[in-house]
């Protein structure tokens, strides 16, 4: 409920309650200074990124409105009011806005849209419709708009009315972008020249291995340093007075994918540093919020604005540039600076509500449709520290997939294991009814199913990198549970567990050894696992492009590859069976011991 132009300004002005009033230094900046004539006035860029397919402040999966235990509030609706404050404030001729990636992919809302009810002429998506409504400048694309295809991708494109921004994504046979590069947005000012604003797009260079399976073949993704030194240029030659770079690249060198390219995953800060004429970035794909940073290019020795705006909604960042003009230098950026406005001090945009809340109604019907019963209940509460049923279930469901795939071929006869994460502590499938919803829970990501194969000395590297996530430990305990799991900061999803399917998968994790050597007592059927063994694995097609970077699994011949969803797999086999018997997932295949002692974890 965005109320009148009055009362948006106060959300932006109107003292400790104002949006800008709390948001720290150079909130006085809410009313650009000019100089008589027109010579000189200030240009506000907005920033979203990794809004992750969140229009309202839902939680699909709880069934409520979303908390994350900070009080943040998240979605495009949020974003709405915020952005239309700040335009009634600053101006709306002055003012653009800018996303940098991952929009598509991330909630039910999301697949709902991509899987169940597929968008076209007749059905425009959720997110396009929003985003349309807030009236975006430009998006770059983030590697996730890839994980349902390009055919989706492009009906998607062909449903916004502003530019999807790619650099460097190129057609696989002309080399060419297969997205617009950059756009130019005109400012105009009375009584002076225009200001031109280039806006370049850069994704992520690992779309080529995470999104292998539907862009192989088709696109290339070189770097995103590289492609900024070839295109910052040709903004400029086009006119750009101001660049300002989107870009689905964190800010510092880091990247989950190993060896596997030659391109690192975050470098935006690189960019900054290395490619003259660039004014901001707008930084997108690490999760993080930087409010304000300043990095100094190596050839011209001027400061470039970074900012990360937190993700799924949670922030908007707000760029302020100054400028002069003048006849013969025409506009100069003489200062700019940024901030983050937090979404959860606004109310949701009654526009957006109403615009978009059947396709809300839709999706929560969907997920809370019932689908089956259980027998009792099962919780995740505890995977990450324990063999629990809830984990149990899924490599269940995985492993029998991938099995059912080999009958006929040579792998048939192979072993099958399967690895799984627990991605969700707060995941669990109640006794009786059970809904989409809640055996979604248990898988958050749109991941796909791959068969690979490794031989046993391969699965002992393998697990040795997964169980680094644990903390080493000196006793026994007891001990709570962080005080054991997310060792320097592993994040739950880069720990996999091992299960067999046909014969158990049984192993000791011994945390008073070091990381490289805890994995003790690794036996499959009660026989010890021989070095040259070989399995049939079930995997994500996360790990098995190399997330994480596990040793072996981004290099195993595939086994399968159906681009079967994870998440599809668990509520079709609720959905085909009508019931869960937890019993028969819970059992103890593998165990945290110091010493060979049980460790004790007391929540």
């Amino acid at each position: 409920m965005t109320g009148s132009p009055l009362h948006r300004r106060a959300l932006l002005t109107g003292g400790a309650g104002g949006v800008l009033a709390a948001a720290g230094p150079g909130a006085a900046h809410a009313t650009p200074g000019e100089r008589p004539g027109g010579r000189r006035f200030t240009l506000t860029v907005l920033g979203t990124t990794d809004l992750h397919g969140n229009v309202f402040n839902w939680d699909y999966f709880a069934d409520r409105e979303f908390d994350d235990g900070t009080h943040d509030d998240i979605g495009l609706a949020k974003l709405s009011t915020l952005v239309k404050a700040v335009r009634e404030a600053r101006g709306a001729h002055r003012t653009l806005l800018v996303d940098a990636g991952d929009t598509i992919q991330g909630t039910p809302l999301a697949y709902y849209y991509a899987k169940v009810e597929t968008i076209g002429r007749r059905k425009v998506h959720p997110m396009a419709a929003a985003m349309n409504e807030l009236g975006y400048d430009a998006a770059a694309l983030g590697n996730h708009e890839f994980d349902y295809g390009i055919p989706l991708l492009r009906a998607f494109e062909k449903q916004l009315d502003f530019p999807l921004l790619a650099a460097n994504a190129l057609d696989a046979a002309t080399g060419r972008p297969a997205f617009r590069p950059y756009v130019v947005k005109t400012v105009w000012r009375t009584g002076t020249a225009p200001l031109r604003v280039g806006i370049l797009g850069l994704t992520n260079p690992g779309i080529a291995i995470w999104g292998k399976a539907h862009v192989e073949g088709r696109m290339t993704f070189p770097g995103v340093l590289e492609q900024a030194r070839e295109w910052v240029p040709r903004l400029k030659r086009a006119g750009a007075d101001l660049v300002v770079v989107a870009a689905h690249s964190g800010a510092d060198l880091s990247s989950s994918l190993g060896d596997l390219l030659p391109f690192p995953e975050n470098c935006s800060a690189l960019v900054a540093e290395e490619v003259p004429d660039i004014d901001a970035i707008l930084v997108g794909h690490a999760h993080t919020e930087i409010a304000q940073r300043f990095v100094t290019n190596r050839a011209t020795g001027r400061r470039v604005l970074l900012t990360e705006p937190l993700f799924w909604g949670k922030r908007l960042s707000l760029m302020e540039f100054d400028l002069e003009w003048t006849p013969r230098g025409g506009w100069r950026n003489t200062a700019s600076r940024s901030r983050v406005l937090r979404t959860g001090a606004v109310p949701e945009d009654a526009v957006i509500t109403r615009k978009l809340r059947d396709d809300h109604d839709a999706v929560v019907a969907y997920v809370n449709s019932r689908i089956g019963v259980s027998k009792s209940a099962m919780s995740a509460a505890t995977a990450r520290y324990e063999d629990t049923a809830a984990l149990g279930f899924v490599n269940r469901v995985q492993g029998q997939a991938l099995k059912a795939s080999l009958a006929g071929t040579p792998a048939e006869a192979l072993p099958v294991l399967s690895l799984a994460s627990p991605f969700n502590e707060a995941a669990a499938i109640p006794a009786g009814d059970v809904s989409v919803r809640d055996v979604a829970g248990l898988y958050a990501f749109d991941n796909t199913l791959f068969g690979v194969r490794l031989t046993g000395a391969q699965l002992k590297d393998y697990l040795e990198r997964s169980v680094s996530y644990f903390t080493p430990l000196a006793d026994p305990g007891p001990h709570a549970p962080d005080a054991v799991t997310n060792a320097d900061g592993t994040p739950d999803y880069l720990y996999d567990v091992a299960a067999g399917l046909d014969a158990p998968l049984t192993y000791d994790v011994d945390l008073a050894r070091p990381v490289g050597r805890r994995v003790t007592g690794l036996a499959h059927d009660g026989t010890p696992v021989a070095a040259d063994q070989v399995f049939a694995v079930a995997v994500s097609d996360y790990r098995r492009s190399g997330g994480g970077n596990f040793p072996h699994i981004a290099t195993a011949p595939v086994l399968h590859d159906r681009q079967l969803e994870i998440r599809q797999l668990l509520i079709e086999w609720v959905r085909e069976r009508g019931e869960i018997d937890p019993a028969e997932f819970a059992r103890v295949d593998w165990r945290l011991v110091v010493d060979g002692v049980p460790v004790e974890v007391i929540a």
